[in-house]
């Protein structure tokens, strides 16, 4: 025949014209035996290379499985084309578990291990033609029966919403099981609601009686599994919306509040300047009761009406959000209004003012226009009360601070100055033209304070200077101990007009109200600084002549050894120790002095570059602290009417007087009690102290005798508060840009850091390791080492998003603690478990975040399932509150098992019949000693009210 066809071809080459006879040669294979022969090679591929082999060429994961995994051959068969797939697992040993949630939908409706479907290359995807699907699952068969394969095969049938299969499986040469599966998308037979009615249609696939099925005992083997899900945490319910909106008008009018419903988080730090999404929107129960046997269909009805509480196991499914891990960067939060602020950062090098971004003379004021909106007065004034009227009321400046935030130059979180950048982080949606008006108004509301000495709101009146905050904040912290000073002189200043006391009476007011205007401190409030620490409060304890207020007579106090020198010494706060005068050998009296100016970090600086540019000279530095030293000087002299400079010298600056006898140990050794004078002391001056031309003895020379309550104060709150409040006027814009960036980020990370989450260990490891970033981050910014165009933008930016995951994080870790705080292992565990995997997206570039995120979402998704222990179920029950009228307005509660008023959103059924091999009709022709019981028949039902999903497998002898 070989020999005829070439003749053939040779004919039709030479002469095209010719016409050849030939016949059909019956003897080859058919189109349709070479479809069954080519799916029996690929299956024979398939079988010989085995899993690990199938993986290494490019076997397919799918993403609902752990486990399981994909081959795909295309096929032809005359005109169509066909896909068959192979469905394999790893590690395929045991038997499949009924309610393993990685299970293929095959695998489930079916108990299958591995199978094949076979598919036409169509639009719809299925097999649409009733005959061409038998034929095409014989073929299959057929193939599989060639190469001794036990693999089930499917062909997907009908529409393609009906998800229905029709399968078959050689079980060697004795059994053959066929399946079978379809959907029933709506009207869904009363009946088949109830799980007596699925109980007998389970029944009548193998009852060939048409008696009542309730009369017949069959041992059916039975599994269930139920579904809950608690009702949605906030109002995204359309429904529900569309429902209320009748009862609305109606509440209203009877003085109902609609709006009174708690929001999950009024109780967190952050909703005072924001509201954030619930991340845990919901959770799934899942309750499954173990294997039991069933006779008849009553026992279903008694199962119908059982708790869900008699269930074998429930396991907990978090929903989370999905916009906790989105990278739309849509989310409304800190970090966004921080990454913000940034951006205003990097503008502020445009202008030389603030006001430059408000005027219409500004070159780039139109653009600033169009893109960026200033908000209403009525929101200006708004948060202008929030600022300054409403917040008289002294915070807790140490309130939320953790032991890293005072390395960030910023400020406490409830000051004025961190209560303006948060305030600008939301207002006008945080744009360089809102922020400098808002700021604009803001110091235009400081200055009317200062004009008209009103308190500075939370703002501390007294104390010193914190250096380690930001300097807008100590020029804030000065202002307010400035005002506060200028009204005690103008109230000095009306009580010595409105006095007509004689002078004594006159003389006395004048020491009281220079006790509380000039600020120096008597022994209750210690002496602070070199000069006053021979006077500690450990110092006076020590001593028994310990005098703690003035005294208003003409002899402020009552030594041990009065003399008539006693009668004329003012201003004094008790002898010290043992000392005496050179002199007159009176007791050494300490006296109450002036506190130090107080000065902020920028006077500190300008003074350091005055001695750099002077060099270290001694009466350089005497110069700059003349001031002080003269009024020590000054109240020593009134404290001691007959002290020498040396006497002073002993006092204020002991280093500075050498020793030779019994004072050679300082002040310690002096105010030992009881010990024995050796006078006159043998000693002198330090060479500084007794060279030519020494200021100090000049300014010693030359301050006059008065007490601290008469001197004129060091600090002129006039002069200081009028300086403070012309650099707030005239401050750059990336001057107060980076003290705003700082205090922002500080003062967000304080707020956040007082959320109460539990003892979750990585949450406080993820706070620490912020705190850290941050410091290092914003240090560019609190040396002034920030120029235009600076890549410290771009690591501010990067701060952005790691602020952002810890927020997020921590929003996670507070809805889980107020949900569960009755369970704490409950939010432990779903906690953990969502950190594991969430951190690998973490700490990363913006870019890189991106891809990262869009990869996790494709190949990803958050997906815990917790086992409860008995003791932890109440907990979750009670989270399945009673639904109110509304909520279960569009429902009728009819599949039973209700849990809290809630029905199952998902019931799934197996039922199974169980035949031995021997004693029935099965072992029939069986082979000898084959006694395995085998699953004869199996019904796997899924299903609500509204729809139901069955699949049947029947094994049969062949």
């Amino acid at each position: 025949m070989a020999s005829s066809s070439k003749a053939n071809l040779t004919v039709e080459e030479e002469d095209g014209e010719e016409e050849v006879e030939h016949f059909d040669d019956f003897t080859l294979a058919s189109s349709w035996e070479r479809f069954i022969s080519e799916i029996e090679a690929t299956c024979r591929q398939w079988l010989a290379d085995g899993p690990k082999n199938l993986l290494e060429k490019g076997a397919v994961h799918l993403d609902s499985s752990n486990n399981i995994y994909k081959v795909k051959s295309e096929l032809k068969n005359a005109a169509k084309i066909y896909s068959m797939e192979y469905y394999f697992e790893i590690n395929n040993k045991g038997k499949i578990a009924d309610w393993n949630c990685t299970l293929h939908d095959l695998q489930l409706c079916f108990g299958v291990k591995e199978f094949l479907v076979i598919t036409p290359q169509s639009a719809s995807g299925v097999v649409l033609d009733a005959p061409e699907a038998s034929k095409l699952l014989s073929a299959v068969a057929i193939a599989l029966s060639n190469c001794s394969s036990l693999w089930p095969a499917f062909v997907p049938v009908h529409d393609p919403s009906r998800k229905a299969f029709i399968g078959i499986q050689n079980m060697g040469t004795v059994f053959t099981r066929r399946f079978e599966a379809d959907h029933i998308g709506s009207q869904v037979p009363i009946k088949f609601m109830h799980l007596e009615g699925l109980y007998e249609l389970f029944v009548s696939k193998f009852a060939y009686s048409t008696l009542d099925h309730s009369m017949h005992l069959f041992k059916v083997h039975l599994i269930m599994k139920l579904t809950y899900r608690t009702l949605p945490n906030d109002d995204d319910d359309d429904d529900i919306q569309e429902a209320d909106a009748e009862n609305a008008e109606s509440e209203a009018m009877s003085g109902g509040n609609n709006r009174n419903r708690k929001h999950w988080d009024d109780d967190c730090p952050w909703t005072e300047w924001y509201s954030a999404e619930d991340p845990v929107k919901g959770f799934d129960l899942v309750t499954t009761w173990s294997e039991k046997v069933v006779e008849s269909s009553l026992e279903m009805a008694e199962m119908e009406n059982a708790s869900p509480h008699e269930a074998e196991k429930w396991i907990l499914t978090p929903n989370l959000s999905p916009n906790l891990d989105s990278s739309k960067g849509d989310r409304i939060g800190f970090a966004s209004q921080l990454q913000l602020l940034v951006n205003v950062l990097d503008m502020s090098f445009e202008a030389q003012f603030m006001e430059d971004f408000v005027s219409v003379e500004n070159p780039g004021s139109d653009n600033l226009k169009s893109s960026m909106v200033i908000p209403p007065p009525t929101v200006l004034d708004r948060v202008l009360k929030d600022l300054f009227h409403e917040g008289l009321q002294f915070p807790d400046f140490a309130k939320g601070e953790h032991k890293s935030s005072q390395a960030i130059k910023g400020a406490p979180v409830e000051s004025l100055f961190v209560q303006f950048c948060l305030h600008s982080l939301w207002f006008g949606n945080c744009n360089i033209r809102a922020i400098a008006v808002l700021w604009i108004e803001f110091v235009r509301e400081i200055r009317w304070c200062w004009e008209e000495s009103q308190p500075l709101p939370k703002m501390p009146a007294n104390g010193s200077i914190d250096l380690a905050t930001c300097l807008i904040n100590q020029k804030l912290q000065m202002l307010a101990i400035c005002i506060e000073k200028k009204r005690e002189m103008n109230e000095e200043f009306q009580d010595c007009i409105g006095s007509n006391d004689d002078a004594v009476a006159h003389m006395e007011e004048d020491i009281q109200v220079g006790e509380e205007s000039n600020g120096f401190h008597a022994q209750s409030q210690g002496f602070d600084g070199k000069r006053d620490s021979p006077l500690t409060p450990e110092g006076f304890n020590g001593s028994k002549t310990v005098i703690s207020k003035f005294s208003t007579n003409s002899q402020d106090v009552h030594s041990a050894d009065k003399s008539p020198s006693d009668s004329i010494r003012r201003g004094s706060a008790g002898p010290v120790g043992s000392m005496k005068l050179l002199k007159s050998c009176q007791s050494l009296h300490a006296p109450f002095t002036q506190n130090a100016p107080l000065m902020t970090e920028d006077m500190h600086e300008e003074r350091l570059r005055a001695v750099e540019a002077f060099g270290d000279s001694f009466n350089f530095s005497a110069q700059l602290e003349k001031e002080t030293l003269s009024s020590d000087m000054s109240a020593f002299k009134a404290a001691n009417p007959d002290a020498v400079f040396e006497d002073f010298i002993r006092w204020h600056s002991p280093g500075d007087w050498e020793n030779n006898g019994s004072e050679a140990n300082g002040l310690s050794k002096n105010l030992t009690e009881g010990m024995k004078d050796d006078w006159p002391p043998r000693g002198r001056l330090s060479q500084r102290m007794s060279g030519h031309g020494n200021l100090w003895q000049k300014i010693w020379n030359d301050a006059p005798i008065l007490p601290a309550y008469e001197q004129k104060p060091l600090l002129d709150p006039n002069r200081e508060g009028e300086k403070i409040v012309h650099y707030l006027e005239t401050v750059r814009p990336h001057q107060l840009l980076e003290q705003m960036v700082c205090t922002a980020f500080r003062a967000s990370a304080d707020t956040l850091n007082q959320t109460k989450f539990g003892s979750l260990k990585q949450m406080t490891t993820k706070m620490d390791q912020l705190y850290l970033t941050m410091v290092s981050t914003l240090r560019p910014l609190q040396v002034n080492l920030l120029s235009g165009n600076s890549e410290t933008i771009e690591d501010l930016r990067r701060l952005c998003v790691v602020f952002e995951h810890v927020e997020k994080l921590l929003t996670l870790a507070a809805s889980l603690h107020r949900k569960f705080i009755q369970a704490p292992r409950v939010y432990e565990a779903i906690f953990s478990d969502y950190y594991n995997f969430y951190l690998p997206t973490m700490g990363m570039g913006l870019a890189d975040v991106d891809v990262q995120k869009k990869l996790s979402c494709i190949c990803l998704e958050f997906d815990m399932k917790l086992q409860l222990r008995l003791n932890e179920r109440q907990v979750v029950s009670n989270m399945f509150t009673p639904p109110t009228a509304n909520q279960s307005w569009r429902k009728v509660l009819s599949m039973g098992n209700l849990l809290n008023g809630h029905e199952p959103i998902l019931r799934e059924i197996i039922f199974s019949m169980h035949d031995s091999a021997s004693g029935s009709h099965y072992a029939v022709g069986s082979p000898r000693g084959y006694q395995q019981e085998i699953e004869t028949y199996r019904m796997y039902i899924c299903g609500t009210s509204n729809d139901l999903r069955v699949a049947l497998s029947v094994t049969s002898y062949d």
